[in-house]
């Protein structure tokens, strides 16, 4: 009870301090008339009672101090004026102010701003109930067919699976349109514990053939396409030539699996399908743990089930198959390797932010210098350290929270410009705002910060010689532990400066050699334009050949178009068919691992329009692309090395697994980066090979499947847009229905496949220019401060005949001393920190030695620049004004 009493006193002396005055009188008044009336009951006369009590009672203003100490009322009251002296000073110097607010507002604000990002990415949890008992699944590669078998085996997890990167054409409207979307298992939605905005979501069993024709519409998708309307639950649309009813539409703040997916429909789960069930549909699988179970007893089922799920299998899979099969979060399979990127920008940030905490506790050491007798007056009229200390603190907190203010405002309106230097595909992008712990982390940072940046100086303050300094030409004797002190941040100032700019460099080193790597293809004047013809148009045997077939002829025809083909995916992205593939030369052992190549299905003038080179051999022509003519095929210089090695491969022959007929090897073709500019191909393929389009992948049964989707690529000298129009209209011309899309130059999607290393490497080069921008800055100010500190000697030394050269050379050399001894301290701690961020890095080691001496360099020059202008200035001194002024 005590505790609250106290409690409502000292909120009432906040608040009602008049009041708290009287009732404290009162009280007191009290206790002394109850003091006197106990004296006269014992018989003292009237007046010696009333001094007897008030002798007894002390000094009742001592008893008031005491009172308003015990409750914590003076603490209050001192930090109030604490609070009005410090802004008071804060709009007395005005310049010093600025300077300091916004050295801290840059630092703060780009903290807050990445914080935000991870916040979003990284911290957030995802927008589904209970997320933490979502999981995925990892260490092997699903089929619909192992999907299936464990979301009926499994007790401990509900199973879903998407297909997260689906498009659909959407027609039997005025022009077709190409639409992203997602196949889903029917217990998709009910997995992740989401439901419909209207209408409903997928029911179990709408992923069965004759039940799977239907469809789920976004949030967006139904805004801007039917406007909000409520009676287009029940409709039909037309999708890849499947009339689908709508049956639901979801809430605007659901975007998984991904922000592009516009529409939703059921996985086709057919057992009858061999070839997409077991072979080809490969997935991403999550699952929710049920109710009681734990993500150890997930793991222990899921190695239960492991081989009981490999028997299913309608060819023998090797022993070890997905023997390293696990689970984990579901959100850190979305993070994936973000968290690392942005834990590293965060903390490159952070080293920021203490360099602008270090330029400011400087001003403040220079701004200390000259309130010396302020604080020896204050010290004389029996103000304690603590008192002195808490003062300056509280000056500083304040610097620090206008400083976050601004900071925060440059967050607010930085962040979009901050999101649009990330790749668009960066996962959980749209979850990034500045949100309630974004908000809390600010007022944190504002008060730590005001700490850490003004406790040296106040301590250095604190410690007062009050002799020395009321005397007239004491402040200049005292400030000798400041200067030390304000060097040693400046050294720490430039080795943070030195370690943010050698992680910036080692990017943009990194970036440089991979935006220079041979992607293995001329990519200069070639447009690409993606033709999307409905699955089942391909269905009817050759149509797909003859539509292509009149496609290209059409488009060569056109003014400036040089060159023409087709491929069924651009390098660059992975574009192609993962196959299994037998290597004669090579033969598969029984229980092994089946060799995966990429299938990469080309027309004739494929190779010579991307500029691709053949090694050996030949070419495809154009009657390898009959259907009756001898299978062949090309392979890459890689493949031909791996399984060929020091052999001509010409001759040789491979297979498609499920297939009868062998192809044989009739050339040899320059590499190309198929998966990006830094991973040729990806880790679980072996190679690549060139097969004609018309001789293309066979399903079991050995009928023709040609792939509806190819991607042209084309040579010209006019401008895109005008190719755009006209494709438009030949396309159209051909087939109404089919859609054409992504037409853009083949080098943007080189500059987009380095874009993250690219946002990576300007975020840092930013940080790190600012960083460097504010070491010189803290060089310039100690080395101002030392020149106006040392007038005196100047002065005697030019007196005595010292040359301006000689003053040049020493105030210089006090700022490479400086810049050394940081640069030593930087270039230690960069060994041992960008290790942290090799796997950001691509052709260039953590501890490149030409990035190491070039940034020591600059550093060096950026110091002896910053030194040279005070020293200028010394060198100006007159003699006789100098030793005037002391």
């Amino acid at each position: 009870m005590k505790f609250i009493s106290d409690l409502n006193f000292r909120i009432r002396a906040l608040f009602q301090r008049k009041a708290v005055e009287v009732d404290l009188d009162d009280e007191l008044r009290s206790h002394l008339e109850h003091e006197v009336d106990k004296r006269v009951r014992a018989g003292a006369p009237s007046e010696a009672a009333i001094r007897g009590a008030r002798a007894a009672f002390g000094g009742v203003e001592r008893i008031k101090e005491e009172t308003r100490e015990s409750r914590g009322v003076n603490f209050i009251e001192n930090l109030a004026q604490d609070v009005r002296y410090g802004l008071r000073m804060v709009v007395k110097n005005p310049g010093f102010t600025a300077v300091a607010v916004l050295t801290l507002a840059l630092g703060i604000g780009a903290n807050t701003a990445v914080f935000s990002l991870v916040n979003g990415v990284v911290l957030r949890p995802l927008p589904f109930p209970e997320p933490d008992h979502m999981v995925a699944m990892t260490g092997g590669e699903y089929t619909k067919g192992p999907f299936s078998f464990l979301r009926a085996q499994s007790r401990t997890m509900d199973v879903a699976a998407y297909a997260d990167e689906a498009e659909f054409n959407w027609t039997g409207i005025d022009r077709p349109l190409r639409i992203a979307g997602a196949s889903v298992s029917a217990n998709y939605f009910s997995a992740l514990g989401v439901a419909a905005e209207e209408g409903r979501v997928f029911q179990q069993g709408e992923d069965q053939p004759g039940t799977d024709r239907v469809v789920i519409l976004s949030h967006a998708l139904w805004d801007h396409r039917f406007g909000r309307a409520t009676n287009v639950i029940g409709s039909r649309i037309m999708l890849e030539g499947i009339s689908r009813e709508i049956i639901g539409v979801m809430p605007a703040e659901f975007r998984f699996p991904s922000t592009k997916a516009e529409l939703w429909v059921p996985l086709h789960l057919d057992p009858k399908d061999i070839g997409d069930f077991w072979y080809s549909s490969y997935m991403p699988v999550i699952a929710r743990l049920r109710p009681g179970a734990t993500i150890g007893q997930a793991q222990a089922e899921l190695a239960a089930l492991r081989k009981p799920m490999l028997a299913q299998f309608p060819y023998p899979l090797p022993a070890d198959s997905w023997q390293k099969a696990g689970l984990t979060s579901l959100q850190e399979r979305i993070v994936g390797d973000e968290r690392v990127k942005l834990l590293i920008l965060l903390g490159a940030v952070g080293l920021l932010l203490l360099i602008a905490c270090a330029n400011v506790a400087n001003l403040l050491l220079v701004r200390a210098a000259t309130r010396l007798r302020e604080v020896a007056v204050r010290t004389a009229l029996g103000a304690g350290r603590w008192r002195i200390m808490r003062q300056l603190i509280t000056e500083s907190v304040l610097l620090s929270v206008l400083g976050g203010a601004v900071g925060m405002g440059v967050a607010i309106y930085g962040l979009p410009a901050l999101k649009s230097l990330l790749p668009a595909d960066s996962p959980r992008l749209a979850d990034v705002t500045v949100d309630g712990r974004v908000l809390l982390f600010v007022a944190l940072l504002m008060v730590a910060t005001g700490i850490v940046f003004g406790a040296a100086p106040a301590l250095g303050a604190s410690r007062v010689d009050l002799t020395n300094s009321l005397k007239a030409g004491g402040q200049r004797g005292v400030a000798g532990g400041n200067h030390r002190l304000s060097k040693s941040l400046v050294v720490g100032e430039v080795a943070i400066s030195v370690v943010l700019v050698i992680g910036a460099g080692l990017l943009v080193k990194s970036l440089w050699l991979l935006s220079n790597v041979d992607p293995g293809f001329r990519r200069e004047t070639i447009l690409t334009a993606r033709v999307t013809p409905d699955e089942t148009f391909c269905e009817v045997s050759g149509r797909c050949q003859t539509f292509y077939s009149d496609l290209l002829g059409r488009v060569r025809a056109l003014p400036g178009v040089t060159e023409v083909a087709a491929v069924n995916g651009l390098p660059l992205g992975g574009g192609g068919e993962v196959l299994p593939v037998d290597i004669e030369a090579h033969p598969t052992r029984p229980g092994a691992h089946n060799h995966l190549l990429l299938e990469k299905l080309v027309t004739t003038d494929y190779l010579s329009t991307m500029g691709i080179p053949i090694l050996k051999g030949r070419g495809l022509n154009d009657l390898d692309a009959s259907a009756h003519s001898q299978w062949v095929v090309l392979v890459s210089k890689s493949t031909a090395e791996l399984y060929w090695p020091g052999i001509d491969p010409v001759g040789e022959r491979i297979k498609v697994k499920f297939q009868d007929q062998w192809r044989t090897v009739v050339g040899v073709v320059g590499d190309v980066r198929e998966s990006t500019m830094a991973v040729p191909l990806e880790s679980y393929l072996e190679g690549v090979f060139y097969v004609a389009y018309g001789q293309q992948a066979v399903q079991g049964s050995g009928t023709e499947t040609p792939p509806a989707e190819m991607t042209l690529v084309m040579r010209s000298s006019q401008e895109n847009s005008q190719i755009g129009a006209e494709l438009h209209g030949i396309v159209a011309g051909i087939n109404h229905d089919v859609p054409v899309t992504h037409i853009e130059p083949l080098q943007g999607r080189v500059i987009e496949s380095v874009a993250g290393p690219r946002s990576t490497a300007l975020l840092f080069s930013f940080f790190s220019a600012l960083a460097l921008a504010l070491g010189g800055v803290g060089i310039y100010g100690v080395i101002s401060y030392s020149v106006e500190q040392r007038t005196r000697e100047i002065g005697i030394r030019m007196a005595l005949g010292a040359r301006p050269g000689t003053i040049l050379r020493l105030i210089v050399g006090q700022g490479a001393k400086l810049a050394v001894g940081g640069i030593l301290v930087g270039v230690v701690s960069a060994l041992a920190l960008t290790r942290l961020m090799a796997g950001l890095l691509y052709g260039v080691g953590a501890t490149d030695s030409l990035t190491f001496f070039g940034v020591a360099l600059l550093l060096f020059l950026v110091a002896i620049a910053a030194s040279y202008i005070p020293a200028r200035r010394a060198m100006r001194v007159d003699p006789m004004t100098a030793l005037r002024t002391e």
